[in-house]
């Protein structure tokens, strides 16, 4: 049965961030991911974790900056990753090793290195290449501590100007790098929009052992599952099906925003997960 991970930077909007683990604990989850933890000492996130009796399961690089007190800063400024944007190199390699330090402290297998942008009229092969070498740099020093480097084609109507948009075109880096700690995070809710065929893509890249992590999330509003155009009890056993030939084991995060904001409105809009695990 595919096992879920709560998304903490969206789940739970009406609670305080640290607060959240506790109340993804109650819900029954047992794994958790979020965008950054940098905002945060880790000691402090491992011991939610510890209390809660979860495991952290992925969370991204910063989207750029040199070091902690710039990270937040360039996301507001509407950076989206470094991994793939000639000249910001020294960024991506700043925030790799920020985020694999905090990897070590939280125990969590993977880190999603975020692509980036990439401007109009900008060769899209130069972006490759500078994906492409980064992610070699990054796959040797997260070997090291046994650790996978995940990359994400995001839709272009969340994320205009996102570099990676098509499932293929992850697929087609991953191999380029060559490195078997490289996958690529394949989240339903992009792929849905840029492509749809889920249950295609999914029989077509996860049995290829390239892809290390799920995200899902309602299309077309980004809710929970269940409340717009995705038959999800066919994507979830197309899923469980698919891993079961295949021996993959990996985790689907629920990265959506709730429907319902309001206190309490995560936990009653679980169920559609109450009902799968049901």
């Amino acid at each position: 049965m595919p096992r879920f991970a709560a998304n903490l930077s969206m789940m739970y909007p009406d609670l305080p961030f640290l607060d959240r683990f506790a109340a993804a604990a109650q819900d029954g989850f047992t794994a958790v991911e979020y965008l950054f933890p940098y905002a945060f000492p880790a000691a402090e996130l491992a011991a939610r974790l510890k209390a809660n009796g979860l495991q952290q399961v992925l969370f991204n690089t910063p989207p750029g900056g040199l070091d902690t007190a710039s990270f937040d800063a360039t996301w507001a400024q509407g950076s989206r990753g470094t991994a793939s944007v000639p000249g910001r190199e020294a960024e991506f390699r700043a925030g790799f090793s920020a985020a694999l330090t905090y990897a070590a402290a939280l125990d969590c297998p993977r880190v999603h290195a975020m692509v980036g942008l990439r401007p109009p009229g900008v060769d899209a092969a130069v972006h490759d290449q500078t994906l492409i070498t980064n992610l070699k740099w990054a796959a040797a020093l997260a070997a090291q501590d046994g650790r996978d480097v995940l990359i994400e084609p995001i839709n272009t109507r969340s994320v205009p100007g996102f570099h990676l948009n098509r499932q293929d075109d992850a697929h087609r880096i991953v191999q380029a790098v060559g490195a078997a700690n490289v996958k690529v995070q394949m989240d339903l809710f992009h792929c849905q929009i840029v492509e749809g065929d889920l249950s295609a893509n999914i029989a077509k890249h996860l049995p290829t052992g390239r892809v290390g992590h799920f995200q899902i999330a309602e299309v077309p509003d980004r809710h929970e599952p269940g409340t717009g155009e995705v038959n999800w009890p066919h994507i979830f056993k197309t899923i469980d099906r698919v891993a079961a030939e295949c021996g993959w084991d990996g985790w689907i995060g629920c990265e959506y925003n709730p429907a319902d904001a309001t206190a309490g409105g995560t936990s009653r809009g679980l169920q559609w997960l109450r009902d799968w695990r049901g």
